[in-house]
């Protein structure tokens, strides 16, 4: 009877440490994908707080909470199954699949470019005048989960890149942890910024002098902290789509981009001291100039057949 017990015993042992194992597999493989995307993580949170803009103060919470309910569906419902789905029947097609988004990440960031340079604006457009606040905020909140379910398709694109060579149940596991960890980070920081007002009103009514300013610095500097994240998105979107633009070129042997850039860095990289920084900067600058250079020719096609063209994303 002992040694059948002490026999179940390690039999337990050994299945809780192939567990850890797979688990600490699952995290490293899920850590390392999720590091790839943040670029894109970088512009989604940059985009959605602007759908959250005009509406009251207590509708602004439920806002974003109902993207936040769009996008894990979008990433778990759609996304993930299609990913595990690609990866095991064609995984000959991520790479096209990511450059397809790179691409539309490039345009989306050039379009930006333009509209500001040609000061269009769209955020009174009649047809949102004429809707209702509750028809207005559903409009918004579909615009809005629209929209992430292409800025998710990238990051799960980019995450099952990383662990395409790792089996089923690990790839799966990973996208899920990327998926569920990205959306609540994201999220919570887009809840944090469009509140962030409300709280410097809240401080600004309080009996310290020093609490009172640090609420009118607040109210005062959340203008241009959306006007900064908007511009950094839009760098976000051009060096990420450019990036992945090099890296797939490369993967089909036009290799002539990659290595200039990387010879690039390499040379940044020799600065004492900063070297680390100025090197990354190098890669990013030379693959935002090319996300640039795709987007604004997407652009400038799109406006050559469809002269009145607009975004194909609803602006916030």
């Amino acid at each position: 009877m002992a040694s059948g017990l002490v026999a179940l015993l390690d039999d337990v042992a050994a299945i809780a440490k192939i567990a850890a194992t797979s688990l600490d597999d699952v995290t490293a493989a899920a850590g390392k994908a999720g590091a790839k995307a943040v670029g894109v993580v970088v512009d989604d949170t940059a985009v959605t707080p602007g759908y959250a803009v005009g509406f009251t103060p207590d509708r602004e919470l439920p806002i974003v909470f109902k993207i936040a309910l769009g996008s894990l569906r979008n990433k778990f419902f759609f996304l993930l199954p299609g990913a595990l789905v690609l990866s095991a029947f064609a995984p000959w097609a991520i790479t096209p699949i990511l450059m397809l988004g790179a691409a539309y990440l490039c345009f989306e960031g050039a379009e930006k470019i333009v509209e500001a340079l040609n000061h269009e604006d769209h955020a009174d457009e009649p047809g949102e005048l004429a809707l209702s606040s509750t028809e207005l905020e559903k409009a918004k909140v579909t615009g809005a989960i629209r929209t992430d379910f292409i800025l998710s398709a990238e990051i799960m694109a980019i995450a099952l890149a990383d662990v395409a060579d790792r089996p089923m149940a690990i790839q799966a596991a990973a996208l899920a942890v990327v998926g569920l960890g990205i959306t609540i980070g994201v999220y919570g920081v887009v809840a944090m910024i469009v509140k962030m007002d409300d709280i410097g009103l809240h401080l600004a009514k309080g009996k310290r002098a020093a609490t009172r300013g640090l609420g009118r610095g607040l109210v005062k500097g959340m203008p241009h902290v959306l006007d900064l994240l908007t511009k950094v998105g839009t760098a976000a979107m051009l060096w990420v789509g450019g990036g992945i633009i090099v890296h797939g070129l490369d993967h089909f042997g036009v290799s002539g981009l990659e290595h200039m850039i990387r010879r690039a860095a390499e040379f940044a990289g020799t600065l004492p001291v900063i070297g680390a920084i100025t090197g990354w900067l190098a890669t990013a600058l030379a693959s935002a100039v090319v996300g640039l250079i795709l987007g604004g020719a997407i652009v400038g096609g799109l406006r050559v057949v469809r002269p009145h063209h607009r975004c194909l994303t609803p602006r916030a």
